[in-house]
């Protein structure tokens, strides 16, 4: 059962919309049409009750019961008046219709509602629907008791003639709403069908339209910005895939050319086993090298692919770095300070990547730092600055150039870890937020780096 109402039920949104409209309207006819017969039956026994009540006043103003016994005074259209007439005194029948029986239906329908005393209707069937009411006709000395009767078909034929015409205007009205409301549905639907098509085709090409640049209802509004969005969150994906393939092609074209020398030179003509080994650590070490650059880039990938656009309080932030990095090996001996030149500095850009823009400046300082790494906050026009500052040896002269160039580092053998990206990440970061990263060479004790990010 369950299998044939999931056949049954349409799949599309119009064909299920439409089918509620059609099962809603169906039981709201159902309801009228019920009411509306019933109040139309009603009605129509009414009108015969008072018909019946107007006939048997008429015939009694034809009886006298002021004596000791009911007599039925001679009228003219007596005739008429006998039709369908029953007359009784007490409970003896006087009189009753020349074609009814004396034990008929009708006639012992009579028969008891003159035993009932009062006025009374009944319906009784004989070849049909009928309808008896009685009326007393009160003395002074008896009484005297009068029953009509009245043929219901003529009624009954109306009643039935109304709902055979309230079911054809249900169905043709059922059929009307139907048609309706798919047409109606369909024409909602479609600038829906046509945002889901351009969606698709804007995100194959990487296309700069926008849903939002077309005035639409509320509902298809919201619907638009939230497909922006998405369009926007797969450009940025696109983009970061683009820039990740990019820096490890360039990232490992190095490690690779130094593999390929190495066993060029080793290849060229039989070397001893110190050459052999020499070979094997430098081949080993570069591949080390790669693992590092892949390992880092991997990473910033997958944390800038779970960012996404907002702002953040600048110095909770730095301040849970500082305490985070208090607990490293490094700061052991290194005391890490942060300073705010404002109470509520807002950067526009989400804490997870303030914290990676920083992360890398903080890092860098701690290695090299004697004693003391400072991060400064502070308004700028338009932003904020942050400033990472040590009491280091500093940049040297000759390596400022090389400063934010993947993989280069100013002293290979300083024995400190890393792969030389830190400083070309948080550069690229703070660029993609529409930020900067520099070295400010002003400063000749130890080295201090300059992050500017918009405000939030």
């Amino acid at each position: 059962m369950r299998a044939f109402v999931s056949r049954s039920w349409p799949r599309t949104l119009r064909g299920r919309l439409s089918l509620v409209a059609l099962t809603t309207a169906t039981l709201l006819m159902v309801i009228l049409t019920v009411t509306f017969n019933t109040v139309v039956q009603r009605h129509l026994q009414h009108q015969a009750d008072d018909e019946l009540r107007t006939r048997g006043a008429a015939v009694a103003a034809t009886i006298d019961a002021s004596g000791p016994k009911v007599r039925v005074l001679e009228t003219p259209g007596e005739e008429l008046l006998d039709t369908n007439v029953w007359i009784y005194a007490g409970d003896r029948l006087l009189e009753k219709p020349p074609s009814a029986t004396a034990t008929g239906p009708l006639t012992r329908a009579a028969d008891r509602l003159a035993a009932r005393a009062g006025r009374h209707c009944v319906t009784a069937h004989a070849h049909g629907a009928v309808r008896l009411c009685s009326r007393p006709v009160p003395g002074d000395q008896s009484a005297a008791t009068v029953v009509t009767a009245l043929d219901l078909s003529p009624y009954r034929s109306s009643a039935d003639a109304l709902l055979l015409a309230s079911l054809a205007l249900d169905a043709v009205m059922l059929a009307c709403t139907y048609a309706l409301t798919r047409l109606a549905v369909g024409r909602a639907l479609r600038p829906v069908r046509t945002m889901t098509e351009h969606a698709t085709q804007w995100s194959a090409i990487a296309s700069e339209e926008r849903f939002g640049s077309v005035a639409r209802p509320t509902e298809l509004a919201q619907l638009g910005g939230s497909l922006d969005a998405l369009l926007d969150r797969i450009r940025a994906l696109l983009r970061h895939e683009q820039q990740l393939t990019r820096e490890l092609s360039h990232e490992l074209r190095n490690p690779l050319a130094r593999i390929i020398a190495e066993l060029d030179w080793w290849q060229a003509r039989p070397r001893s086993a110190a050459d052999t080994r020499t070979t094997h650590e430098a081949i080993a070490d570069a591949a080390q090298s790669m693992r590092t650059i892949c390992d880092t880039l991997l990473d910033d990938a997958r944390d800038s692919a779970a960012s996404a656009p907002g702002t953040t309080d600048v110095l909770p932030v730095l301040r849970r770095l500082a305490d985070r990095a208090a607990k490293t090996e490094e700061a052991e001996e290194v005391k890490v300070v942060v300073t705010g030149r404002a109470t509520a500095l807002s950067a526009g850009v989400p804490d997870a990547l303030l914290e990676r823009i920083v992360s890398p400046l903080l890092d860098n300082a701690l290695r090299h730092a004697h004693s003391r790494v400072e991060i400064r906050a502070g308004a700028r026009p338009g932003g904020v600055r942050v400033e990472v500052m040590d009491d280091g040896p500093g940049v040297p002269a000759s390596f400022a150039a090389e400063l934010f160039q993947p993989g280069r580092r100013a002293d290979p053998g300083d024995g400190h870890g890393g792969a030389g990206l830190g400083l070309p990440l948080a550069r690229r970061l703070a660029r993609s937020a529409g930020g900067e990263v520099h070295h400010d060479e002003r400063h000749t004790s130890g080295a201090t780096f300059v992050v500017s990010l918009p405000a939030g």
